[in-house]
């Protein structure tokens, strides 16, 4: 199951989601870095961590899944948003340079797949910044958040599958260890969920954002894709008529 964008709007707006926004956007622009005259790429729901890049890189590209729907964005100036299928994306063979994927790797329907379409996209040495709910972690087994939906992973688990597809894991980081609430008493102790969660380890974390880096030869072809039938119309001329 994957929510809607208008569930994704609706929880980025509220103030568990500015918590959430702000406390995953550090881990990200840290693994990052300088991105100026870069290419860099959002997929899934990655707009609210895009915007530290919009002036200093190349250029931006949002890319939505069609299941979720899109929204316009930024809202200062020409959309950058694209609806599209991830794993067909609309991108020459070695074009981004920096992909952020958020709400994107849990909910695709062939996770090998769309890591043998991100290896295609990314150009050499390219970076990917991933960010996946834990599978033990609190954030994954509650429903009123983006984070609770489609699969969540372990570490291990996406380090494997980023190895097996030509990608080599350089760092990790474990975010968002306060509760999944909306509730006022847990918005306002956030700093004492972070600081305190670190010290008892990992597995009380929320989500895994990991960094990694393209390896030079892919280690899995990609499928081939069987040819598919579509039917189209036949436009066929009709003389014209009057209306009694």
């Amino acid at each position: 199951m994957t929510p809607d964008i208008t569930q994704m709007l609706a929880f980025y707006k509220s103030p568990l989601g500015h918590l959430a926004r702000g406390l995953v956007r550090e881990k990200i622009v840290g693994f990052a870095g300088d991105v100026k005259g870069r290419r860099v790429l959002g997929l899934g729901f990655a707009t609210p961590y895009l915007r530290f890049a919009l002036k200093p890189a190349e250029r931006v590209l949002a890319f939505m899944p069609a299941r979720q729907g899109a929204s316009s964005w930024p809202r200062e100036g020409p959309s950058v948003t694209t609806l599209c299928d991830p794993l067909e994306m609309p991108l020459t063979d070695a074009s981004i340079d920096l992909v952020i994927c958020v709400h994107a790797l849990e909910h695709a329907a062939d996770s090998e797949e769309l890591m043998r379409e991100l290896w295609r996209i990314c150009a050499p040495n390219a970076q990917v910044i991933i960010v996946v709910p834990r599978r033990r972690g609190i954030w994954s087994t509650r429903d009123n958040t983006p984070f609770g939906f489609g699969n969540p992973f372990t570490r291990g688990q996406l380090e494997r599958l980023l190895s097996d597809h030509s990608f080599e894991a350089e760092q990790c980081h474990d975010a968002l260890y306060l509760p999944p609430s909306q509730r006022p008493i847990s918005l306002k102790s956030v700093h004492f969920f972070e600081r305190f969660g670190r010290l008892l380890g990992p597995a009380l974390s929320g989500v895994i954002v990991l960094s990694a880096r393209k390896k030079l030869f892919p280690a899995v072809t990609r499928r081939k894709r069987a040819e598919k039938f579509v039917r189209v119309p036949e436009f066929v001329p009709q003389t014209a008529f009057k209306l009694p």
